[in-house]
Formats: structure tokens, C-alpha cells, sequence
């Protein structure tokens, strides 16, 4: 007989309490001596490639097989992960030219072909607005105009009162919907409010940065819109350039985009010159894997994946101060080390849990969720991921009395975090920073656009938690001061894997695995096909 949805959810939320009582300690201590290792200035920052990652990747392993744990990659601890680092030439002509006028990178305009040595595109262009296409509400900037072979030319963002999470999806997208209307090349223009909160001097100060991924292959760099070959950026006279001849401006489109109104599709008279020359350097870096082999029969081919990144940004010898080691306690040597008692908990428990649960630690976060995206496109063997929590940056600064689940809204996995977290004193709370667009920057957001469903829970703002958590952000993110020497509440770091494998255990032992809700625009986007839940009666749909 089939499960009911109800019966489903029901059966879940029942076991959440019971498997909590049977598993081991959560232990503060354990957390703490975990992040002090991970974070220690022996680790040099732990940048993915370099031997402090690589230190920290075996005492991960270590600790994963001191648990009773077992490899999760054909008997091995390490899932390889191949990348290449293109970097640029930066003596070598490089630039965009527009009907014969060359505009010099990092003038008013740069410009990045994806690929390696000397390099040249030229395509005709056209405009498309915001480059925007989502059928589900009305929104298609490219009907009615041919982009095939061609360079598009669109403004930067999205229209405005969409919700955050959907906003930051479709801007990620917006490369792979040129693509999928046969676009070759890509050049993007700022508008007014997004020029004023990224100075253009900001933007070109890093514009000569290596571009990173894992490798395919055929050795060549992976990335999600293949078949653009280049990219652009402008301003200023060059985005005027553009515009030449075309029925509208530049100052028109410019003003009508500001507001908010509708622009139509057209051709561009100028063609568009990419130049640029660049060398590719190879190396590896492991995401470490390990598993508990589900315990039933039928079960045990799906698997509930707990995933944290390893990785932070390294060392900075351009950085003021003494200190120039990026040392990531918070980010995200506390995501590792409550991973690891949660894991720890998982062979404590009894019974053992009915699905397979992976564990990951990963690579090349900081670089783009890099590690996380190989995984995704490169499954495990044994057991399919039908579920994912993440775990990163818990700000543990505070005995946090809420959390923000980042994708519970989106699926049948709502009920069963609000029940873990409600078993254990503690309130889902909204997004308090929707402007971050927090969904789609963490690891698990690779798994998201596979069509697995997903939780990322983030510390919320109740008990004092937002002055703690903003002022971590504005003084300790990404710098050197992220370190142990921080007022750490280990107590909270014990109770944030706790809550988490809770979550992960009732995902575990549920009859039936997660389900995007019918009205969940990611499960619309990146599931189509699979089957869909109805929201249950009572809960609030995520804003349209």
C-alpha cells in the first residue's frame, strides 16, 4: 500500500524525539578542540590546494575513521577533485572593441574569454534588458528577438519585489538562459543603484583575479553556461558605444531600467570585440567522504547528505597588519567540527538510521562551491542523495534561540525542521537579510540546482543574536580575526549539532524521501519532471 503524504510526515516527526533520546552526548569540549585545530595558524588558511587543506582534509579523515565510519568513495576517504586556475595575461592586449573603437580593460570596460592563450570573439549584439526568463511569472526578455552566435548585452539584476531567494537564483542563471537561446557572448551594464553600491574602481581592482573550477574531462574548466565563450562588463562611454545607433539610447535604457519599466528586445548596430590571452595551472584538492550504510533493505539506495566546506581563503601577504592568515573558525571550522558530532552521534545511535547518511567535508567553497558542484555532478556509488543539510558559518557567539532554515519553505522538509528545532526550545525565524541572498551562496545550493532538496539553518537574530552576528559580518568575516581568540560559545556550538542531526536523522528514518512543494519555484526550475507535495493547509507559501 502507498504511503500517504500525511502518514509520511507524521511517522517523521514521531521519530525526530526518539532518535535524539538514543544518541550520544553533544559535547562543547569536542567542538572546541576541533575549530582549535582546524583553525590554527599551522593550517595557513586551509585554501584548497595548499598543504594547511590538505593537513586539515586527513585529520578530517582521521577523526571519520576513529568514529567507525566508513570511506564513502569505492573504499577511500577522499573524493579527488581535478581544478584548473586560468589566469591572465595581464601584459598582453586585452579589451573590448565596439564598432572598431577599442575600450581597454579596466578602462570602461573588461572583458574574459573562457578559455586558454590568445584569444579573439567578435559577434554581432543585441539588447535584452535584464537578460530575464521565468515563464512561471510572465517574465521573458528575450521573446521575439534571434541571439543565436551573438553577444547579449543586459543590465545586472533582476526586477525588483521578487523574493529575495528567487531574485539571487535568477541572476545566477542569467549566463545559461543566453545560453539556452544560443548566446556566445555575454556583456553586462550596471544600473544606477547597482553602480553605486560597487564602485567601478572596486570591481576593476579585481578584475585581473584567476578564474577557477574543477576540471571536465577533456581538461578544460567547467562551467554551467558552456557555450558562452566570452564575457564583459562596461560603463561610461563604452556602454554608450553600444548603444550607437540603436533606437534607444544608452541614457534611455539607462533611465527606463532605473524605474523599473519594461524594455523591449533589440539589435545593436556595432559588433563586439573579446581579446584577451591567459595560461591554465592544474592541481587537486579532495573533498573528504564518509558514510553510514543504511539499515533497511529497500531504504538504503537514498541517501541523506550532511555537508560542511573545509576550506577558507588562506593567506594574504598584501593585508594590513601583522596578521595575515585567515585563519575561518567561524568559517568554517565550526561548520566541520559540528558536522563531526553529529556524525559522531549518527554511530552512537541505535538502531542504526533506516537510509544511507553521507558525510562531507568539502572542498574549494571560498572559490565558488566548487567542491560541493563536483559532488553534485559526480555522485558518490551506493546510494542516491535525495536530501541535504548544510552546515556553514554558524555564528556561535551566543546562545542562539532561533534559526533561520534557508530551503525548509520550498519542501516537505519544512515540517520535520520546524519539529526538530521546536523539540529542543528553539523558533524557525524569516530570513533577516534577505538582501545577502544567503540561499543560493553555500554549498548546498549545488545540490539545489540538481533538484535535491535542501535545509541550511543559520543562527537567527533572537537572545542577542543580531548584534552578535552583525557585527561578526562587519568585523570578522573574511578576515584575520576570524579565529578561536573570539568569544566562542561552545555550548552553542554543541546545540547547533544537535538540532542538525536531529533534522538529519528524522530525513533518515521518514518512509518517504523529501519533495519539492508544487509552488516552489526551485523545485519548478531544477525538478520539473520529479514528483511534486502539496503545501500542507495553514502553511505560508514563500512570497511570489
Amino acid at each position: 500500500m502507498r504511503t500517504t503524504f500525511a502518514a509520511t510526515i507524521a511517522a517523521a516527526l514521531l521519530s525526530t524525539s526518539a532518535f535524539a533520546q538514543t544518541a550520544a552526548d553533544f559535547s562543547a569540549d569536542r567542538v572546541k578542540a576541533d575549530v582549535t585545530w582546524l583553525a590554527d595558524d599551522a593550517r595557513q588558511g586551509r585554501d584548497a590546494g595548499k598543504p594547511g587543506y590538505d593537513a586539515a582534509a586527513k585529520y578530517v579523515a582521521d577523526r571519520f575513521a576513529a568514529l567507525g565510519l566508513t570511506p564513502a568513495n569505492n573504499g577511500e576517504w577522499y573524493q579527488q577533485v581535478p581544478f584548473v586556475t586560468v589566469t591572465a595575461d595581464t601584459k598582453a592586449p586585452r579589451g573590448l572593441t565596439i564598432g572598431g573603437r577599442t575600450f581597454a580593460h579596466k578602462g570602461d570596460a573588461m572583458a574574459t574569454l573562457y578559455g586558454t592563450g590568445a584569444q579573439a570573439l567578435e559577434t554581432e549584439a543585441v539588447f535584452v534588458g535584464r537578460g530575464v526568463v521565468d515563464k512561471a511569472r510572465g517574465l521573458d526578455d528575450y521573446a521575439g528577438i534571434d541571439v543565436k552566435g551573438k553577444t547579449v548585452v543586459l543590465f545586472y539584476g533582476v526586477p525588483k519585489n521578487l523574493p529575495s531567494d528567487v531574485a539571487a537564483a535568477i541572476n545566477n542563471r542569467k549566463a545559461k538562459i543566453a545560453e539556452e537561446h544560443g548566446a556566445i557572448g555575454v556583456i553586462t551594464v550596471l544600473d544606477s543603484e547597482t553602480a553605486k553600491r560597487f564602485p567601478w574602481k572596486e570591481i576593476a581592482d579585481h578584475g585581473d583575479e584567476p578564474y577557477m573550477s574543477w576540471a571536465t574531462e577533456t581538461g578544460d574548466p567547467y562551467r554551467t553556461a558552456a557555450g558562452v565563450k566570452a564575457s564583459g562588463l562596461v560603463r561610461g562611454a563604452a556602454a554608450e558605444a553600444l548603444f550607437a545607433g540603436a533606437p534607444q539610447s544608452y541614457a534611455q535604457v539607462l533611465a527606463a531600467i532605473d524605474k523599473g519599466a519594461e524594455v523591449k528586445p533589440f539589435a545593436l548596430k556595432p559588433q563586439v570585440r573579446f581579446n584577451a590571452t591567459s595560461a591554465a595551472e592544474r592541481f587537486t584538492s579532495p573533498n573528504v567522504v564518509a558514510m553510514i550504510p543504511g539499515s533497511d533493505p529497500t531504504l538504503k539506495g537514498e541517501a541523506v547528505l550532511l555537508m560542511a566546506h573545509l576550506d577558507h581563503v588562506g593567506v594574504d601577504p598584501n593585508v594590513k597588519g601583522e596578521d595575515k592568515i585567515f585563519n575561518g573558525a567561524m568559517d568554517n571550522a565550526a561548520g566541520i567540527a559540528t558536522m563531526l558530532e553529529a556524525a559522531r552521534a549518527f554511530t552512537k545511535s541505535n538502531p542504526k538510521p533506516k537510509r544511507t547518511v553521507i558525510f562531507a567535508a568539502v572542498t574549494a567553497e571560498e572559490d565558488g562551491l566548487l567542491g560541493s558542484q563536483y559532488l553534485a555532478k559526480h555522485p558518490l556509488p551506493g546510494a542516491k542523495v535525495t536530501s541535504v543539510v548544510n552546515l556553514d558559518m554558524p555564528v556561535l557567539l551566543y546562545d542562539f534561540t532561533d534559526v533561520v532554515a534557508f530551503g525548509a519553505e520550498h519542501s516537505t522538509m519544512g515540517p520535520i525542521v520546524a519539529k526538530a528545532a521546536g523539540d529542543m526550545g528553539i523558533k524557525l525565524s524569516p530570513d533577516p537579510m534577505p538582501e545577502e541572498g544567503l540561499f543560493t551562496r553555500s554549498d548546498h545550493y549545488r545540490f539545489v540546482t540538481e533538484g535535491v532538496p535542501s535545509v541550511f539553518l543559520v543562527t537567527g537574530f533572537a537572545n542577542g543574536g543580531e548584534k552578535a552576528f552583525k557585527d561578526f559580518l562587519a568585523t570578522h568575516y573574511h578576515k584575520p580575526s576570524d579565529q578561536v581568540t573570539l568569544p566562542f560559545d561552545w555550548t552553542a556550538g554543541a546545540k547547533f549539532a544537535r538540532v542538525n542531526y536531529n533534522i538529519a536523522r528524522a530525513l533518515a528514518d521518514a518512509p518517504e524521501a523529501p519533495r519539492w512543494y508544487k509552488d516552489s519555484s526551485f523545485g519548478q526550475l531544477f525538478a520539473a519532471d520529479a514528483p511534486k507535495a502539496d503545501r500542507p493547509a495553514g502553511e505560508a507559501a514563500p512570497a511570489k
